[in-house]
């Protein structure tokens, strides 16, 4: 029986790897603070027990999940909005907002009726029209839904609670695509939101989700807040991932945006902060050691990627790319911010990362041998004539920063002419949606990374994409993949599905669409004033309460 592209198998073990010299990681001195700054006003901090006082992995700078894909954002998303479908612990897909759903038997029409008591916000109805077109916007610029909206004919609401997708021909992917996890995930959004153009991010805040954002309360780069949304009607089902009962039991949480790891540990023992998203893994022994509990927040851990700007000299030359990825050596990536614990990180020469139903790293070990002769060899036959290259990172993301501080210092022995230039997330975040020269504020590489089941197979995945201006940043474009990709929606067999995402991985690699950087594992720190923290592929607010 054929397998959905969402219902893949995964598995959470971090073997051991075998340790091998590394030979580029001074750049990494002063990513993790140590001096201990002043304390955090008291004032701002007393802890009342119905306030939740977190750390986010970074400054939330966009609100809007349509317009960017940053996981900050994302995370905050979940705070506010909810989603018609979502995914369990066990990759199925599970009815959120939706009551449930039909298909026609020529499976051309998909009837999905809402739950009773769905309210935005403002108090006004969710309706079966705020649905659509919210998916419509959403369809703009994520890839899956790229990919649906190309056979999608119409939308019809014949009644408030009931929406009916008239496709072209079937979609087999449909409730994939609707369930979407992590970046980019479709968001239900008020009509008179959701009609904003999808490449102009939203204002308006206002969600169905469990908390409110209180807009008034955000100091950018400071501290932002959320309030309960009482009107809320969870599921009955327990809460798994995305997807259940999503109760939320603190009447306010505050994201405090504290950039230096130090006070955010001391802060944490003085009980000043119950919740740290992602501590710096040299802090993890400390942090246990002070009575803090710590748990990995997602078992598939995070696949660390480097993407290059194929619209801008250097790497417009898909010659100088390959130069670069044969010089790359995972370890040195991910040692840069996990360190020596070998039981927080995997080298995978896949972009469909290992661990998941479509990973294949054949492709990978011919085109990434970490051979910095063979990579010069490259380089020098390659016609680079020396053009600047603008490596960004973020002085305020440990990891980016880590890994960003990595390609330079590869790019530098390559030979290349090389920029570090440093910023926090948000401008990077900015910066990257520039296709301008890096004379004119443009730029040549960034480093992230993501929850490996986010880039598992071809629909879902913008890493593999060959959609040129419509794709993710770097804008690489390849109308080869695209046909597979299309070829792979429609496979009748898990077996065709396999072959044809092996020949789309072997594509990007050898075109270079984005260069995977190996995957690694996180834990997220806690206090033991707070319990009920879930594992998933976002730090959920609900289920979390006063232990």
């Amino acid at each position: 029986m054929r397998r959905p592209a969402g219902s893949m198998s995964i598995t959470g073990d971090r073997p051991s790897m075998p340790r091998r010299p590394l030979h580029r990681r001074t750049f990494l001195k002063g990513v993790a603070a140590t001096a201990a700054l002043p304390a955090l006003a008291r004032p701002a901090l007393a802890q009342p027990v119905s306030t939740l006082r977190y750390v986010p992995q970074s400054n939330l700078v966009s609100l809007d999940p349509v317009w960017t894909g940053a996981t900050v954002t994302t995370n905050h998303a979940y705070y506010v909005y909810d989603t018609l479908f979502a995914f369990d612990r066990n990759f199925q897909i599970k009815p959120q907002m939706a009551e449930g759903y039909e298909v026609t038997a020529d499976g051309l029409a998909w009837r999905i009726r809402l739950r009773e008591g769905l309210k935005f916000h403002d108090n006004t109805p969710v309706r079966s029209i705020d649905c659509a077109v919210s998916i419509e916007r959403w369809a703009k610029r994520d890839p899956f839904g790229q990919l649906m909206a190309k056979v999608v004919e119409k939308y019809e609401t014949p009644d408030d609670r009931t929406l009916v997708i008239r496709l072209t021909r079937p979609f087999p992917l449909m409730l994939n695509a609707l369930a979407k996890p992590d970046t980019s995930g479709l968001f239900i959004m008020p009509e008179r939101v959701a009609r904003t153009d999808a490449f102009k991010a939203i204002t308006d805040t206002t969600g169905s989700g469990p908390y409110r954002f209180l807009k008034e309360d955000w100091v950018e780069g400071s501290r932002l807040a959320y309030a309960k949304f009482d009107d809320y009607v969870p599921r009955p089902e327990a809460p798994e991932w995305g997807s259940g009962g999503k109760v939320a039991h603190f009447r306010r949480i505050e994201w405090h945006i504290i950039g230096d790891a130090s006070t955010v540990a001391a802060a944490m023992k003085r009980n000043e902060i119950d919740w740290w998203a992602q501590p710096l893994p040299d802090l993890y022994a400390s942090l246990a050691q002070d009575g803090m509990q710590l748990q990995i927040d997602q078992p598939a851990g995070r696949l660390a990627m480097l993407r290059m700007n194929t619209l801008q000299a250097p790497f417009d030359n898909p010659a100088v790319r390959r130069a670069v990825l044969m010089a790359i050596k995972q370890e040195d990536f991910l040692r840069g911010y996990v360190g020596d614990d070998n039981n927080m990180l995997k080298e995978c020469l896949s972009l469909f990362p290992c661990g998941t139903p479509l990973a294949d790293e054949t492709a990978g070990k011919t085109l990434m041998r970490g051979d910095m002769v063979e990579a010069k060899r490259l380089l020098a036959a390659s016609g680079y004539k020396g053009e600047k290259a603008v490596v960004l990172t973020a002085s305020d993301l440990p990891v980016v920063n880590a890994f960003a501080q990595v390609a330079f210092a590869v790019l530098k022995e390559l030979g290349m002419n090389v920029d570090l230039v440093a910023s926090d997330w948000g401008t990077l975040v900015q910066r990257r949606a520039s296709r301008e020269t890096v004379e004119k504020g443009g730029w040549s590489i960034f480093t992230t990374a993501g929850p490996a089941v986010s880039y598992a197979d071809p629909a879902i995945s913008p890493l593999v994409r060959g959609q040129g201006d419509a794709g993710w940043f770097g804008w690489w474009k390849n109308a080869a993949v695209e046909e597979k990709v299309q070829a792979y929606l429609y496979a009748s067999t898990e077996a065709e599905q396999k072959r044809l995402a092996v020949e789309i991985n072997a594509i990007a690699l050898q075109e270079v669409a984005t260069v995977p950087l190996g995957q690694y594992f996180v834990k997220t720190a806690f206090t033991k004033r707070i319990t009920g923290v879930l594992e998933g592929i976002s730090p959920y607010p609900w289920n979390v309460r006063a232990a």
